[in-house]
């Protein structure tokens, strides 16, 4: 942990709709603690939830803002993050509120927890995972980022599958080294997620399949002994056949349950399964934790960290360069590697292009399939050389976007602005 500096901390930060949670690593430790909202008591879930007491403008957060709705003392707002990918306005006590800065407000309440540790500005970088991401939501989020007003660049979001994956390759290798399996029980379904791991590979890879299963929402057991017996007997059922589905064909060592509903209780024969030849964990802040440990790779990459690529689904699979001459010579320049994260993945740069309207980039998968020529036709071209700028993103994990502006040649020939944009599917 040599790259923090003084009291700094670098922060895990799980944005989920219903509750969120804060992991944090402190210098010299190595260890990631996550806040807890009661002292001593692993009370990691926040509720994602801000109440307005009403008539004024004071503003609760998380457990405080529900027990404020429930004694009736002001507006509760919840699914922050579902409204703020909503987008419409939020009418709260008569006044109208832009939903992404609701929930930066929450996010900033929930930041100054922190205070337990080390102050907002001792934030050395900050990574935001999510269940999903997508367009809209990273959007979202850069403006949640921006409207923190931190002191700091290094914000960062990823999704929970790359959080599972910072976080297992922290834990010892046997752990995952072979598969390892996480059930995820959230709302009306258990998510289910496999790691494996391609040694062949140079370098190796990392992979996690993903899997959802109805499953009933978690209540609170019923009192009764008879109607107790009947429920937890569905519930390790229903879990049991979700169980067997996931670990069938699989020589995974770790099992991870985390979610509130995961109680002993019930899940009798489903455990004895997963017990079985496995190790089983279980807890509800490896998300939290994982973020934490991204961002700990994206400031010092650890061996394993630099061992292994992790191609989730929002990692670019693919290499992607072009051959060009350099003094004389054909090189081949390397413009976006595999293992970025595609909504990251950008290149701008400035050549000149001979004989000929065609530009060709070659598309390297990393697994799975064979290499493939992509060719550019710059429509209209006429003059023999000229000066062009390139700028390389992706719209969707397989979605490359090409811009090219002519440039000209000076006093030569003057650019004349033109554009040419190409969508390549990679895989």
């Amino acid at each position: 942990m040599g790259f923090f500096s003084g009291d700094k901390v670098i922060v895990g930060f799980d944005l989920g709709n219903e509750f969120s949670q804060i992991s944090y690593s402190r210098p010299g430790t190595g260890e990631v603690e996550t806040i807890s909202q009661t002292a001593g008591a692993e009370n990691y879930s926040i509720p994602t939830v801000l109440c307005k007491r009403s008539g004024v403008n004071q503003w609760f957060y998380g457990k405080e803002a529900v027990r404020k709705g429930e004694e009736e003392q002001g507006i509760t707002v919840d699914n922050l993050l579902a409204l703020a990918i909503d987008g419409e306005p939020v009418l709260i006590d008569g006044e109208s509120f832009d939903p992404v800065a609701l929930l930066t407000l929450f996010v900033k309440r929930c930041l100054g927890m922190l205070s337990q540790v080390a102050s907002a500005d001792k934030i050395e970088g900050l990574m935001i995972t999510c269940e999903v991401l997508d367009h809209n939501i990273l959007e979202i989020l850069n403006s949640v980022a921006g409207g923190l007003r931190l002191k700091t660049d290094n914000i960062f979001f990823q999704s929970h599958t790359e959080s599972y994956y910072y976080y297992m390759i922290h834990q010892p290798r046997e752990l995952w080294m072979s598969q390892s399996l996480l059930f995820a029980y959230a709302g009306n379904c258990i998510k289910v997620y496999r790691m494996d791991c391609n040694r062949k590979t140079t370098p190796m890879v990392a992979y996690i399949e993903e899997k959802a299963y109805p499953f009933p929402c978690w209540e609170p057991l019923p009192l009764a002994t008879d109607k107790r017996e009947k429920k937890t007997g569905e519930l390790d059922i229903g879990f049991l056949k979700i169980v067997g589905k996931a670990c069938e064909g699989t020589q995974a060592g770790s099992v991870f349950l985390i979610g509130d509903g995961f109680e002993r209780e019930w899940m009798k024969e489903s455990l004895k399964y997963l017990c079985r030849n496995r190790r089983v964990f279980q807890g509800n802040n490896l998300f939290s934790k994982g973020a934490c440990l991204g961002m700990q790779e994206r400031l010092n990459k650890s061996a394993e960290g630099s061992e292994y690529i992790f191609l989730g689904n929002d990692k670019l699979k693919a290499n992607i360069g072009m051959n060009i001459l350099r003094q004389g010579e054909e090189t081949y320049l390397a413009l976006l590697d595999a293992g970025v994260n595609w909504y990251e993945a950008a290149k701008e740069f400035e050549f000149y292009l001979q004989d000929g309207n065609e530009i060709t980039f070659i598309i390297t998968p990393l697994v799975g399939k064979a290499g493939m020529m992509a060719q550019v036709v710059l429509e209209e071209l006429t003059a023999s050389t000229v000066r062009m700028r390139v700028r390389l993103f992706l719209e969707a994990e397989n979605t490359l976007v090409v811009e090219l502006e002519d440039l000209g040649l000076g006093e030569l020939k003057p650019a004349s602005g033109r554009v040419w944009r190409e969508k390549i599917t990679l895989y």
